[in-house]
């Protein structure tokens, strides 16, 4: 595992209580498809069980939605086909049901969407060389 990160890039023009639910829908995403990276069930001293929570610290990072939109394009590319990616865009954002989000996703196209989230889980010196230039979440570049 110390060769793995997962890192959530995330539109931080959004409001607080928005980039907390991206991130929840993006974490349960990574998790289902990272399973691995889940640790084992923990009982305390009083016998009360902890689930396994994520083995390595997820930062979340800040950005524009361009930054997003050129973050997925990068993504895209064979070199980053071994990451996993989970994507959450405005068109998901406002879907009430899975099925309408799926109806209207089959009939959109990937260069029109605006992404307001991206989670990349995998190879740590690959996500690292995608995120380096990204800053840490609640930070944008006019507040010092």
């Amino acid at each position: 595992m110390s060769e793995e990160k997962c890192v959530m890039v995330i539109d931080d023009s959004q409001p607080v209580g928005v980039i907390a639910n991206i991130a929840a829908i993006l974490g349960v995403t990574i998790g289902k498809c990272r399973p691995d990276v889940v640790g084992r069930d923990i009982l305390d001293v009083s016998g009360s069980v902890h689930a396994g929570i994520i083995k390595f610290p997820v930062p979340i990072l800040g950005s524009s939605k361009e930054e997003l939109k050129q973050l997925r394009e990068k993504l895209d590319n064979e070199l980053y086909a071994e990451l996993i990616v989970v994507d959450f865009t405005t068109l998901a954002q406002g879907c009430r049901t899975y099925d309408e989000y799926i109806e209207k996703m089959e009939k959109s196209d990937a260069a029109e969407l605006d992404y307001i989230g991206i989670a990349i889980s995998g190879d740590k010196k690959k996500i690292n060389r995608l995120t380096s230039m990204l800053r840490s979440a609640g930070r944008s570049n006019n507040q010092g």
